[in-house]
């Protein structure tokens, strides 16, 4: 019955790369893991006290949880049935980088980081199996039917292809330059950008399947330009799928604005990620130096952080 006094568990943001809303179709996309932008956790020990959560959106006893947070809630209570730990009172805080509701996976990070802590805390095995099911749990109740590429992409640290629930695997990246991660500002609404596409497909499945069948191909051309560093072909590849995801409905005045604006900055490509109507918008740029600088100009211009994720490896940080 060991466990240790305190423990910590660590996940990283994602983005997607290319392929959101055509993924939930059967099509392949491509995320990628942004190592910098941390989640951690940490477990104290703690005695004659009931379990405690300390976040930014809540303060107090684990049973009393949020309904915000009942994937969490679940999560927690059971990893410690499953192994029979509930007679181990702690103090767990979860502290994270990732903005919430900006498409960078904010939730599978915290249910990764938190698995990982426990596990650590009460000198458990993990497998990367175990990890992904459990973090899904948690994701299940946040999102009622997730594709599993949050959580897959916040544990690795390699890119990550999927197509939902037939292949999920890292690819390799071979890619000079680096890309320049915006927030837009505007909380991103990706339940209503998936449901107005499913309505658009309804209304005109044949224009609709076309813009869908163009994102397809658009990911495959880009898994080809990652691997053989063609940065050029890249950002022709996110220009062109953000023409389609306009098409679709799915971007907005301001991020249109912020995208036309980075383009004139050195952009080679720039396309909204994750569920768009707000939320983040990826930039491919030729160097760090033209990332930073294009940065500060489109914070003036409206975007509220930014983050530069270097693309042979996976490093970040963060520009002020």
């Amino acid at each position: 019955m060991f466990h240790a006094h305190f423990s910590e568990g660590v996940s990283h943001a994602k983005i997607i790369l290319i392929g959101e809303h055509s993924v939930v179709y059967g099509k392949p996309a491509i995320a990628l893991p942004l190592s910098e932008v941390k989640t951690t956790v940490t477990i104290e020990e703690t005695y004659n006290m009931p379990s405690s959560i300390k976040s930014r959106y809540f303060d107090g006893p684990l049973v009393s949880m949020p309904k915000a947070m009942k994937g969490l809630k679940h999560l927690i209570l059971l990893i410690l049935k499953k192994n029979n730990k509930q007679d181990f009172p702690f103090t767990m805080t979860i502290k994270s980088d990732l903005p919430a509701e900006r498409g960078m996976g904010s939730s599978a990070a915290t249910a990764i980081a938190v698995t990982r802590a426990l596990y650590n805390f009460f000198e458990l095995e993990l497998t990367q199996e175990d990890l992904l099911a459990l973090a899904n749990v948690s994701e299940i109740d946040m999102h009622g039917n997730p594709s599993g590429l949050d959580a897959a992409t916040s544990a690795s640290n390699q890119p990550v292809w999927m197509i939902r629930n037939q292949e999920l695997k890292e690819i390799p990246i071979h890619l000079d330059g680096c890309l320049l991660i915006c927030d837009s500002g505007i909380k991103g609404k990706t339940g209503e950008a998936v449901a107005s596409v499913r309505n658009l497909l309804e209304k005109k499945p044949l224009e609709t399947s076309d813009l869908l069948n163009k994102l397809e191909k658009l990911t495959y051309d880009a898994r080809k330009q990652l691997n053989n560093n063609n940065i050029v072909g890249l950002g022709d590849t996110f220009n062109r799928a953000q023409e389609q995801l306009t098409k679709l409905g799915v971007s907005d005045t301001k991020l249109n604005y912020l995208i036309a604006v980075s383009k004139r900055l050195g952009s080679l490509g720039s396309k909204l990620t994750g569920g768009g109507r707000g939320g983040c918008f990826i930039c491919l740029m030729p160097s760090k130096k033209v990332a930073q600088k294009a940065a500060s100009v489109l914070k003036r211009e409206g975007a509220t952080q930014t983050w530069i994720q270097p693309l042979g490896i996976t490093v970040t940080e963060e520009v002020n």
